[in-house]
């Protein structure tokens, strides 16, 4: 399973890139707005995606705000021609489906965002998506199962051996992470903080903790 972080915060994504786990990253127009609130200004959108793909060997999403065919197009090929690493985020709405066809044909990598159904993932896959995003933390809110979610998109996707990767979205927690590698998701992106949990275990730490202690007392045992 591929790691992917969801942030635009540079620090953020340097701290996971220097863990080695870091396979991608995913921007969407919140992220931003965090990001440029850290930084105490509004951030170049542009140069801020450009200054990701430089720091991370894998891909970028950048997502379009257009909502209409022409202006997901004009965004999303202006987003793919900042770096090679971008695939532009486009919503899973009608006009963006026959958008993600469109850039499918021209060779632009599509991340076919804010999907809640396993219609909506059979219909972005058959569209030409390089990647599906079922957002299970959002799902879950509604009192729904996004894990059911997942492993629906899953065993559609395997019936018919369609291509478009399946990247867990809207992970909350460690046990979304598992689940969703068990499940056979391609990629699960999160924030650092999931990513750091991920590390945590109560007997890790015993186990260290009791490691240093009996080093301890070897060193001051008498020769």
């Amino acid at each position: 399973m591929k790691f992917f972080i969801d942030t635009a915060d540079l620090e953020e994504i340097r701290e996971a890139h220097d863990m080695g786990v870091l396979d991608g990253v995913t921007t969407n127009p919140s992220l931003m707005k965090k990001a440029s609130q850290r930084a105490g200004r509004r951030l170049d959108f542009h140069q801020h995606i450009f200054d990701i793909c430089e720091l991370v060997d894998g891909d970028v999403s950048a997502e379009v705000t257009g909502v209409t065919y022409a202006a997901i197009m004009e965004e999303a090929k202006a987003l793919a021609a900042i770096h090679s690493n971008v695939v532009v985020k486009v919503p899973l709405i009608l006009d963006g489906i026959k958008a993600i066809n469109s850039l499918s044909k021209l060779g632009i990598k599509v991340n076919c965002t804010l999907c809640f159904s396993p219609t909506q993932a059979l219909i972005a896959a058959k569209a030409g998506a390089t990647y599906i995003s079922p957002f299970l933390g959002r799902v879950d809110d509604m009192s729904a199962d996004g894990m059911q979610l997942l492993q629906e998109v899953v065993t559609i996707y395997a019936n018919y051996g369609l291509e478009t990767q399946i990247l867990a979205a809207s992970i909350r927690h460690p046990v979304h992470v598992v689940k969703s590698a068990l499940m056979g998701a391609h990629v699960a992106t999160m924030p650092l903080g999931v990513i750091k949990k991920l590390l945590l275990h109560p007997l890790t730490d015993r186990g260290l903790k009791q490691f240093l202690t009996d080093w301890d007392q070897y060193k001051q045992t008498p020769r």
